[in-house]
């Protein structure tokens, strides 16, 4: 069961096991920019979702490729169209201008681009790339966009499930694209 609760601008997603009533994950939820917030150094990660084409040609992605090119070099280092990257992840450090360090982390969440059929993201893989986040970078502030359900076409309360179990007790920050901030 999903609970949210607001406190002014932010928002808090909190997950109850119904069989146990233990809390597994609160998620902060903000209206804003993913990018903005972690130029400004909210975030010590951030995770977008990326196909397995190296393109990062749309929505979040083509943002970061623009922002952080570190993170465009990353993805291309790996294998193009290499349906074996699904579920994993290239990484990018990026120092900010306030000396902080940056991980941005391309999620390999769905194997191409095309818009259609939907849904293109695939869970397996959005499991495996936040156990990944989990594994690699617990204890850091991580920023997230809603992965998976935007131009992939995921539906969200699937992913955010996901992301409930394999990030619980981590400091995750769900950022709602909202142009302007």
């Amino acid at each position: 069961m999903r609970v949210r609760l607001s406190e002014g601008p932010v928002e808090y997603s909190i997950s109850v096991e119904p069989a146990s009533a233990l809390i597994l994950l609160v998620v902060k939820t903000v209206r804003g920019d993913l990018i903005s917030l972690a130029k400004q150094g909210v975030f010590e990660v951030i995770a977008h979702g990326c196909n397995c084409f190296c393109t990062m040609g749309a929505g979040i992605a083509l943002t970061i490729k623009h922002e952080f090119p570190a993170a465009y070099a990353a993805d291309c280092a790996t294998a193009t169209g290499a349906r074996e990257k699904l579920g994993t992840c290239s990484v990018a450090r990026v120092r900010l201008e306030g000396g902080q360090e940056l991980a941005i982390v391309n999620a390999y969440t769905q194997f191409h681009w095309s818009r259609s059929p939907k849904p293109l993201a695939d869970y397996d893989a959005i499991r495996a790339c936040m156990a990944f986040i989990r594994r690699d970078h617990g204890g850091g502030r991580i920023g997230l966009p809603k992965i998976g359900a935007g131009l992939a076409g995921g539906d969200w309360e699937t992913i955010a499930a996901i992301i409930d179990a394999e990030l619980a007790g981590e400091d995750v920050t769900l950022v709602e694209f909202e142009p302007g901030h």
